[in-house]
């Protein structure tokens, strides 16, 4: 097995060499809308677009001088232009060249993790058409409830990340958006019609309305999708946590050749791809609160945002990137025991069907409550019986519950012996999962 880790693609988008060449964008940008608007000439223009350049290094160097990064940045390309580099940053401040190329980096990276959820969300429909009727418990509070089906349980994370995805994608009109209103962002020295092109020529919405930066309550909804994106994936993930439990052993992650488990046992197989996204997850939920305390800014700005985002922005989408493919390739390759999942299913002597017994009375006139008494009594007497090391199932391969609701006197005035062992069909609670899954995967059923 061969992990797709997080991609070089998604690490590029935020190293300082994509940093600075979304700058450059931005800025060329601008004074291709300059050119349009008149104010600067065919000539300057082109070469200014043509050759303008940085240098990473001589940036660093300027920057110690300056204390400002973008007034380093203006410097170094002023200084591989002739001229014509009276045009370059001009009638604009930092933020209008920053906040539009972050919009660029947030667009192409918000793209990969689209794809990213789009795979996930591939291999669990495979998963989920393939197990559609494997038989398994169902359990609320952890306690075995009625059956279901592996299938079914699947398609619920199925769905959960096709809602996700949905979200991610509206966040493209939210989130990547530009901006170029000037120093207050009352647009006095660049007009409207600037930032309509600039916008327009690099594939971005524009900003109705801005004071010096970009609002931030956009961002924080893009680090809250990606909040929720992440529990998503954690549901997932703590779900086959506990399937690999000794206990229950219905699901297994891979566990390859030559691989350890553990310095002192050497018999362990841990989850540990699992757990390691269940950690993730966390990390990524935590950003969520920094990027709403990024909302409340002084006045028409302050830079309190900007130590936080150099973090969160870069960290939450290549951790993003990484942890949606190493859930990809954890469900690709799920060990299922099946067998187990049925063993289990027959642990508890037959108290799975319980409420279908439940449901048969009240048609015979029987009230609900002294339908449930019934019910609940032979049900206790399992659990006494289990707890006390009696077989679930006798020699006849009947379980204990059937066994006791069979001898049971009262229960025996309304419903016949064909009746309850009616009761018993585990086909029962299958019958309505191909219209269930018809509802979820739609046309692709």
């Amino acid at each position: 097995m061969v992990e797709r880790y997080a991609r070089e693609e998604m690490k590029r988008l935020w190293d300082k060499e994509a940093k600075f060449s979304y700058w450059l964008e931005v800025e060329k940008s601008v004074v291709r809308g300059w050119n349009e608007l008149g104010l600067i000439s065919d000539d300057e223009c082109s070469k200014i677009v043509e050759n303008a350049k940085f240098n990473i290094d001589e940036m660093e160097e300027i920057e110690k001088i300056t204390k400002h990064d973008l007034i380093a940045f203006t410097t170094s390309v002023a200084n591989s232009l002739g001229e014509e580099n009276r045009w370059f940053h001009y009638g604009i401040t930092s933020s209008d060249t920053i906040d539009t190329a972050v919009a660029l980096q947030i667009r192409d990276s918000l793209l990969l993790i689209i794809d990213d959820a789009e795979l996930l969300l591939s291999k669990l429909q495979e998963k989920a058409f393939y197990y559609k009727d494997t038989l398994m418990v169902g359990r609320s509070h952890g306690i075995h409830g009625e059956p279901t089906t592996f299938g079914l349980v699947i398609s619920i994370w199925y769905d959960e990340i096709k809602v996700q995805i949905q979200s991610l994608k509206s966040l493209l009109d939210i989130v990547c958006i530009g901006k170029i209103s000037g120093a207050m962002g009352n647009m006095a020295h660049s007009p409207i019609e600037l930032e309509e092109f600039v916008c327009r020529d690099l594939g971005l919405g524009v900003a109705k309305i801005s004071n010096q930066v970009i609002q931030r309550d956009r961002y924080a909804r893009l680090f809250s999708e990606i909040a929720l994106l992440a529990s998503s994936c954690e549901k997932i993930a703590v779900a086959i946590r506990h399937f690999q439990r000794t206990e229950v052993y219905e699901c297994e992650e891979y566990f390859s050749s030559g691989q350890k488990g553990s310095s002192a046992m050497p018999h362990k197989r841990n989850p540990v791809l699992s757990e390691n996204i269940t950690g993730l997850c966390r990390i990524l939920r935590s950003y969520v609160i920094p990027a709403m305390e990024n909302v409340a800014l002084w006045h028409e700005r302050d830079i309190s945002h900007s130590s936080v985002e150099r973090f969160i922005l870069p960290d939450a989408f290549i951790t993003l990137d990484f942890m949606l493919n190493r859930l990809s390739n954890l469900i690709e390759n799920l060990v299922v025991y099946e067998k187990n999942m049925l063993k289990n299913l027959n642990l508890t002597g037959g108290l799975v069907f319980s409420q279908r017994i439940l449901l048969e009375l009240p048609k015979k006139g029987i009230s609900r409550e002294n339908a449930y008494k019934i019910v609940q009594r032979n049900a206790m007497k399992v659990w006494q019986d289990l707890q006390n090391g009696k077989s679930a199932l006798n020699d006849k391969n009947e379980s204990l519950y059937l066994q006791y609701l069979l001898q049971d006197s009262e229960l025996a005035n309304h419903l016949s012996e064909s009746e309850i062992r009616e009761c018993f069909d585990y086909e029962y609670y299958k019958k309505n999962v191909d219209k269930i899954f018809k509802r979820v995967f739609e046309g692709k059923f």
